[in-house]
């Protein structure tokens, strides 16, 4: 496989990959028609900020698997185009964790205590002690403004050293705030209004985009700002105002909406703000640890493993994923075969799990049954973007859970529904690893989900099955397995054929031009 690395990270992380046998290629600075070339035959692709990932990317690199930033946020990757191209995008969210926490924390204490304007004073020769007079967080209230990793060790530390914790975030418990000794609030208004200093912690959303902006900003007066999350969160000019004229006593900033920041940008004009060049993740352990992260999240899924920092697929724990794996190619090829038996418009899937099966986060598996189901219809499809494939085309997808397991431990059952017909197909893992498909509607089969299998309808009548195989004979095709089931004696029958090459056309008209056998459906599971 080859790795497309344009952004420059540690080399522990490439190592890694190079020692799995895959092919790194490093092409830093590339944009536009040369970034395109560059990843015409990439497999993965490794950036950090400074590389665009647009909707033309994805078009230009019809085997990219992976897209892996090597640090948190991901505003330069456009996330919905990768997966409409079935794309996994990973980040590292730990790994740089401690080292976001840290400089948020020093710049805290920078702009309270005037470092650099006073480091600055003194290199020019001035001994200004008298000018200086800071502030000490003891005692002080701290604004958290998104309550995530990085937040949260911030509040940590800060706890620790004596102040009060405030948070804001809509996404997080009580509970979770209370590990942290936070006072959650319902807004952000609220947050700004308590607080002596506020530290955000966000990514950049649309609902994030200038969220603080001047009104905001109002309300923190005699306050200080530190973003060390993103550029854009902050409304720039509007900090930048409120530090100048009083509003603050101080601002420090290490993200900008524009990297690298415009020189022009008022932010760089205030004395009382303090600037740092996007240095939050810059210690040689957090680049290490993001480049590792990335790294083995590319190896895994190289190897059809879960992605555990996946942002637009399916993630479990690798605990669950060792009891779910056998489970993942069975509702594939049921949800293939379903639809392959299926001839109506579909519009709606349903996965069901019975028995032991069902007491695991089964999204994954879900999201294989769909693969499954949408394949033959539409081509090019993966657990990634298969649930953005039945959301564009109004298919419902709905997924159910039983304890109860009728004859098996667990069982899976995929059906796919229109308007006048439904097919559902059910299979089950055997304890000895062999997986079989064990009900089609109804009918009690036990067919191998593999190679080419032959589905007919037929009368239960006598001398049906033996017309078949004399038929499959004359054409040279060998059954390798067969499995009649009947709805009652002289009823409807279904037999499934095993076989070892597909049925010739002339073979299949052969055999519905028999008035016994009311459909015949082929269908290949290589591949």
């Amino acid at each position: 496989m080859k790795v497309l690395v344009t952004d420059p990270v540690a080399e522990a992380g490439l190592a890694r990959l190079r020692a799995a046998g895959h092919e790194v290629e490093t092409a830093y600075d590339v944009e536009g028609d040369e970034l395109l070339a560059a990843v015409a035959d990439a497999n993965a692709l490794v950036v950090r900020s400074g590389t665009e990932v647009t909707e033309a990317v994805f078009a230009a690199a019809p085997d990219l698997q992976i897209v892996g930033r090597a640090g948190i946020g991901v505003d330069n990757i456009d996330i919905d185009a990768a997966t409409d191209h079935g794309v996994i995008v990973a980040n590292a969210p730990q790994g740089n964790v401690r080292a976001a926490a840290e400089h948020s924390v020093a710049m805290a204490f920078a702009t309270a205590r005037s470092i650099p304007q006073a480091h600055q004073r003194l290199r020019a020769g001035d001994w200004a002690k008298g000018e200086f007079l800071g502030t000490e967080l003891n005692g002080k209230t701290l604004g958290v403004v998104g309550f995530g990793r990085v937040g949260q060790e911030v509040a940590k530390r800060l706890g620790n050293l004596g102040m009060d914790v405030v948070t804001y975030d809509p996404y997080i418990s009580q509970e979770r705030a209370d590990q942290f000794g936070a006072d959650l609030v319902d807004s952000l208004e609220a947050c700004l209004e308590r607080a002596d200093f506020v530290t955000v912690h966000t990514p950049l959303t649309d609902e994030t985009e200038n969220m603080i902006g001047r009104d905001e900003l109002d309300l923190l007066a005699g306050g200080y700002v530190i973003n060390c999350a993103r550029g854009g969160i902050v409304d720039e000019p509007a900090l930048a105002e409120a530090v100048a004229d009083g509003t603050l006593n101080g601002a420090a900033v290490d993200v900008f909406a524009a990297e690298p920041v415009d020189p022009d940008n008022p932010l760089l004009d205030v004395d009382d703000v303090i600037v740092t060049p996007h240095l939050g993740a810059s210690t040689e352990a957090a680049q290490e640890n993001v480049a590792t992260s990335t790294a083995d999240q590319i190896l895994a899924a190289f190897a059809g493993e879960p992605v555990v920092n996946a942002l637009n697929a399916p993630s479990v724990d690798e605990s669950v994923f060792r009891q779910i794996r056998p489970y993942l190619d069975l509702v594939e090829t049921a949800g293939t075969v379903a639809v392959e038996l299926f001839d109506g418009r579909v519009s709606e899937v349903e996965v069901e799990y019975a028995g032991d099966v069902a007491d695991y986060d089964v999204e994954l598996v879900t999201a294989n049954a769909l693969k499954g189901v949408f394949e033959p219809l539409v081509g090019s499809v993966n657990a990634v973007n298969a649930p953005g494939i039945a959301e564009n085309r109004g298919i419902d997808v709905t997924e159910s859970k039983t304890r109860q397991a009728e004859d098996f431990q667990s069982v899976v059952t995929v059906r796919v529904a229109g308007e006048d017909e439904s097919v559902a197909v059910s299979g089950t893992q055997f304890t000895d690893g062999e997986a079989r498909i064990v009900r089609i509607d109804g009918f009690r089969v036990d067919a191998i989900p593999s190679g080419h299998m032959l589905v007919a309808r037929n009368q239960d009548v006598p001398g049906v099955i033996g017309f078949i195989g004399t038929v499959l004979g004359e054409a040279e095709v060998n059954i390798a397995g067969m499995f009649n089931g009947r709805e009652t004696i002289g009823g409807e029958a279904l037999t499934v054929y095993s076989l070892d090459d597909p049925v010739p056309e002339d073979a299949v008209d052969r055999l519905l031009d028999d008035d016994r056998i009311t459909k015949i459906t082929q269908i290949s599971l290589d591949d």
